[in-house]
């Protein structure tokens, strides 16, 4: 259950990075050399490779499973 909720925490912690990047996109569009769009879109990028990690983990351990009909047919 810790691992559902971690991977959603994580989904919306991107999300949260990804509308901070276009809040500073458009506030600093005249600003020289503003690097906070970089910055949160870093971070965005760091959040998503733990999103990642976080659900091979829980593929690999079996905690987390598909159920789509057509996977088990083999």
């Amino acid at each position: 259950m810790w691992l559902k909720v971690l991977i959603v925490l994580l989904f919306l912690a991107v999300l949260a990075s990804l509308s901070s990047a276009l809040f500073f996109l458009l506030k600093d569009m005249g600003a020289p050399q503003s690097k906070r769009t970089v910055y949160a879109l870093g971070i965005r990028i760091t959040l998503a490779a733990l999103l990642v990690l976080a659900i091979w983990y829980g593929y690999a351990s079996g905690t987390l499973t598909g159920t789509a009909p057509w996977a088990n047919r083999y």
